[in-house]
């Protein structure tokens, strides 16, 4: 009976032995291994023996840590109070010094970059934070890298990650983007408009270079006032002598080339004088002198001088 029982405890001896002896380093961690407080190895992912008592495993995680950067109030190099939140991501690169250099990584880490963000946020200007937020994030790292490399840890990232600005400062930024909006549409205005002066330019030369072109424009716009519902048209005096001109032109060029067979039809004579129509109205062959006045149907004309 005393054997069995001592056979029993000897057995729970050697399993907490061995429980206490078997420790298991999990893929993403190493193990820091001190022998009577002394780092004897740092042990990679796997199964690992330690003498119960003597040693002690540190296990180390050598993922990547996201840490968020409290908000706090910072003032810019322009005078402007600004809440700025962050986070920060940091990864061990080195078990042994994390283990001894540092007491809390995640603490003093936590501690480092708010007062890192508030200098490099306090260097630049408002605009420069809004604005390159790229560079403010380089220049976080670069700085918290100096100072957490000697702890064994390095800093991958630092993101702005939320900027609060004043209400005040709000409006007159609202105000401003305005007025940008406001100053290109004048711009583009003034640039169409001198387009367009450009083209009447070329279009006023090339019709004084040719002056049938410019009477024919004439009479496009009397058809177009024709078109509308108008019972009166007036005639100005240069535009009388225009169509005159033109009505001189038609017949020396009818009289030159033969006159066609629809005016001997119609009646109509191409030198003076009138023929009258079928439906007793008298049409000129050559428009009357300025200061005339021609009626027709429900339409009056006049000219003036």
């Amino acid at each position: 009976m005393n054997a069995v029982i001592a056979a029993i405890v000897v057995a729970v001896a050697v399993a907490l032995l061995l429980a206490a002896s078997i420790r298991v380093v999990k893929q993403y961690e190493k193990g820091v291994h001190f022998r009577l407080g002394r780092i004897i190895a740092v042990h990679e992912p796997g199964l690992r023996l330690i003498i119960p008592i003597v040693d002690t495993l540190t296990k180390v995680s050598m993922r990547i840590v996201t840490m968020p950067i409290q908000s706090q109030g910072i003032i810019t190099r322009d005078n402007v109070s600004v809440d700025v939140a962050a986070v920060a991501y940091f990864r061990v690169v080195d078990a042994e010094r994390s283990v001894v250099a540092i007491e809390d990584v995640d603490a003093a880490i936590d501690q480092i970059a708010q007062t890192t963000l508030r200098n490099v946020v306090g260097q630049h200007s408002l605009d420069e934070v809004l604005a390159q937020t790229a560079v403010v994030n380089t220049s976080i790292r670069e700085i918290l890298d100096t100072t957490t490399l000697e702890w064994g840890v390095a800093v991958t990232l630092v993101e702005l990650k939320d900027i609060q600005l004043p209400e005040t400062m709000k409006r007159a930024m609202a105000r401003e983007a305005e007025a940008e909006r406001e100053k290109r549409a004048k711009i583009i205005a003034a640039e169409g408009e001198a387009n367009a002066a450009a083209a009447l330019g070329e279009a006023a030369d090339t019709m004084m270079a040719h002056p049938i072109a410019l009477q024919l424009r004439n009479l496009q716009t009397l058809l177009e006032l024709g078109v509308e519902k108008n019972t009166t048209v007036v005639f100005p005096a240069p535009l009388m002598s225009a169509i005159s001109e033109i009505t001189a032109f038609l017949s020396r060029e009818s009289a030159s080339g033969g006159q066609p067979a629809d005016a001997k039809s119609n009646g109509t004579t191409v030198d003076g004088g009138s023929t009258p129509r079928s439906s007793g109205e008298t049409v000129p062959a050559a428009l009357t002198p300025p200061g005339n006045a021609l009626k027709t149907g429900h339409h009056e004309e006049r000219s003036m001088s």
